[in-house]
């Protein structure tokens, strides 16, 4: 979810295909205005949702459309984090948000006392703090060391739909994640199916993530463990 680069750079985008880059259309500036003007009122709405009382909240950052950043809808913001919420029942549980900045703010509105950290290469996010850490998927495991094996949720949205993404999300997952004991969630393409059971060993549940903007592609939640009843649970085999 940044700006626009030369190929080999990383794009904080949770829905962008890099073959289509470049056809992407541009809008013109009074355009661009009323975007940037209704995602305002977008990031208003979830600061004012939010209850007086409590004083984790932080803010999510306007998404930018010409840095490529669309984020996730409140019904699948909410679905989602409440699922990670119920994951966390241990005091020394920690969660790393891979490129899902939606995800962490509503972490701190909904669970604000499960320790979270948010992994983004867009550096706007550095108004997080210590829970910020900068992140770039082609260096999937230049991270500080503190990091390594240290969360017990990992969730991760990848800003591409190819297989190279993909696998370098698998790096940083591994990289994160406690080894035994770790719930993974990835939201991605649908047409990453086959790749996410191969790389990650996930299966895709029956509830799908949608955007506030409407974006074309069909997504996943895949995960690591059946989530039974919630989530839609495990879409079966066919």
């Amino acid at each position: 979810m940044e700006e626009l680069k030369p190929v080999n750079s990383h794009h904080q985008n949770d829905d962008v295909d890099t073959e289509n880059e470049d056809d992407k259309p541009m809008l013109s500036s009074q355009a661009l205005a009323a975007l940037q003007e209704f995602l305002a009122e977008q990031n208003q709405n979830l600061e004012t949702e939010t209850p007086e009382s409590e004083s984790h909240t932080v803010a999510l950052v306007s998404e930018n459309w010409r840095l490529s950043q669309f984020w996730y809808d409140a019904v699948t913001a909410e679905t989602i984090t409440s699922e990670v919420v119920s994951l966390c029942s241990n005091s020394d549980s920690r969660v790393a948000c891979i490129a899902c900045p939606t995800l962490y703010a509503y972490l701190k509105k909904i669970g604000p006392n499960v320790a979270a950290q948010i992994l983004e290469y867009d550096e706007r996010f550095e108004q997080y703090g210590s829970d910020f850490t900068f992140y770039d998927y082609n260096q999937p495991e230049d991270l500080p060391l503190e990091l390594k094996h240290a969360f017990s949720v990992v969730i991760a949205d990848p800003p591409y739909l190819s297989k190279e993404c993909l696998e370098k999300i698998t790096q940083t997952v591994s990289f994160l994640a406690r080894p035994g004991d770790s719930f993974v969630l990835l939201l991605t393409g649908e047409v990453q199916k086959d790749r996410a059971a191969k790389l990650l060993g996930l299966r895709p549940c029956g509830f799908r993530p949608r955007h506030s903007s409407k974006l074309g592609n069909e997504f996943c939640l895949f995960t690591n463990y059946d989530p039974e009843m919630r989530l839609g649970g495990w879409e079966q085999e066919q």
